[in-house]
């Protein structure tokens, strides 16, 4: 097991633990991809989407909200493309009797190849120490530019493959890579097959009357049927946002990687609607705006970087993915995509509705084109997670497991405690405590002994703890204890959410 192979199983068994993510319906053995949030998950969850809601629709007077139905007309997935081209490319080992994603097999066979290029780093950094030039060393090291040479040749065969939607090929590809089973580590293979994503049901009180419809397995289009609702509901001029944090469904066979691609899942989404040949200007606008608010959590700049698509969906002109260094590497966390007009007008001619907006500049009418925004609510979760998780020794010889994550965010931002449940302590520390949690989500806790209780804080990535002490009683005053530091510092009671509330705002 590789190091990261284990961080990742200790997150999951750590979420599980503490409250942060459960397996469904676990009594009952659990669904596969399906998970729900515990009651520190759901409150970091929340904190996620108001970081983002204010971010994009508060701060954004030109950009508003939306929240639209799960179920939607059956055609409006018939003129988005989802009906005849939502597939994924599978292939089945028929030893293991396990179903992958084609394009997946082949692209973890090149984050393998990869890692042998870290692996590489990795020893020339210890050989020659500080005076290690990593740059230089990837652009002039044989074995490391025979690697890299690889990845491209194995990228541009699979673009080829994918492009030309060539499914023979794709197995052929498979085979000339001799990629076997993760799980029989056999070549077995079946040829590759196409397979929807959409979950399908009924609509109806009698079954044989009912129409088919199907889980939304996208937010943005809820947004793009509403368009002209919100365009002159709300007087907007373009250009102009509408956003959006709702649930989605694929049913995704390759299922994997806890929380990182599941069959429920949230999407927090902006589409942006522009004047027709500005589309490329807001598209830059908006990647780099996207990165900041990354980075606005506090997460350093090397644990994020950009992709470009090779190959670009039939909708974009252009498209960039901010991925994120996740336990299994970088993965995709947001996705940044010029749609051109190909929703509004495909929405335009199934619709038989005009879909367009008068410019009073150019005194005209046009269908708008659109730069959108699309992050995963759930990854940026275990983005968040698996950068906060971190195991310490401490200098007495003791170790702790801490969640550094960003005060802002945390599920509960101060704990109140009293040192012994005794002597009016108690009564005090009750005191303070529902003064706090007007302001904050707070947590009272006066159970074992107040070490395990600071453990007990850092296990769920509390940043602040008071405690309530025989000095309390004499001079109203409590130490506040930081996460990160495990410092502690003598403040007075008055000044408690004074000082929370700052530093609070000084982590964004």
């Amino acid at each position: 097991m590789t190091n990261n192979e284990d961080k990742l199983k200790k997150i999951i068994s750590h979420s599980k633990e503490y409250g942060f993510v459960f397996p469904s319906s676990e009594i009952y053995d659990g669904l596969s991809a399906v998970y729900d949030y515990g009651q520190y998950g759901v409150e970091l969850k929340n904190n996620i989407k108001e970081y983002w809601w204010k971010s994009m629709v508060q701060y954004h007077e030109n950009i508003v909200g939306l929240d639209s139905a799960i179920f939607m007309h059956p055609t409006t997935w018939k003129a988005s493309g989802h009906v005849d081209a939502f597939n994924d490319p599978m292939i089945d080992n028929k030893d293991s009797k396990k179903r992958y994603r084609a394009d997946v097999l082949v692209e973890d066979h090149m984050l393998k190849i990869e890692s042998k290029i870290e692996k590489e780093v990795e020893k020339a950094a210890k050989r020659f120490g500080d005076a290690f030039n990593r740059e230089q060393f990837l652009t002039t090291n044989p074995k490391v530019l025979d690697y890299k040479k690889q990845i491209a040749e194995i990228r541009k065969k699979l673009l080829d493959v994918m492009e030309s939607d060539d499914l023979s090929n794709f197995r052929k590809l498979i085979e000339e890579l001799e990629i076997v089973c993760p799980v029989s580590g056999s070549r077995n293979w079946t040829e590759v097959r196409q397979f929807n994503l959409m979950f399908s049901t009924q609509i109806g009180s009698l079954t044989d009357g009912a129409n088919t419809i199907y889980l939304r397995p996208e937010t943005a289009q809820g947004i793009f049927v509403n368009y002209l609702n919100v365009q002159k509901s709300g007087r907007m001029k373009i250009p102009f946002g509408i956003a959006q944090i709702g649930k989605a469904f694929r049913n995704e066979i390759v299922a994997r990687q806890f929380i990182f691609r599941m069959r429920e899942f949230e999407q927090m989404e902006m589409q942006f609607f522009v004047r027709p040949g500005t589309e490329l200007e807001w598209f830059r606008y908006w990647k780099d705006q996207r990165l900041k608010w990354h980075l606005g959590m506090g997460i350093p700049e090397e644990n994020y970087r950009f992709h470009e698509h090779d190959k670009l969906a039939h909708y974009a002109n252009a498209a960039f993915d901010i991925e994120f260094n996740f336990p299994m590497g970088f993965k995709e966390l947001e996705g940044i995509h010029s749609r051109t007009d190909f929703d509004l007008s495909a929405h335009q001619q199934f619709s038989g509705k005009k879909i367009q907006y008068f410019d009073p500049e150019l005194n005209e009418n046009y269908v708008p084109y659109v730069v959108e925004t699309s992050i995963g609510l759930d990854r940026t979760f275990l983005a968040v997670v698996s950068y906060s998780y971190a195991e310490e020794q401490l200098e007495d010889g003791s170790e702790r497991v801490v969640m550094r994550i960003p005060p802002f965010l945390a599920p509960v931002k101060a704990a109140v405690f009293p040192l012994v449940k005794k002597d009016g302590l108690p009564e005090k520390a009750r005191e303070i405590f529902d003064n706090l949690k007007m302001d904050f989500m707070c947590q009272y806790d006066d159970k074992d002994a107040i070490g395990r209780r600071y453990r007990r804080q850092d296990a769920i990535g509390t940043p602040y703890c008071i405690t309530v002490d025989n000095e309390t009683l004499e001079n109203n005053t409590v130490t506040i204890r930081e996460r990160d530091s495990m410092k502690q510092d003598r403040i007075p009671i008055d000044n408690i959410a004074g000082i929370i509330a700052a530093r609070l705002k000084s982590s964004r």
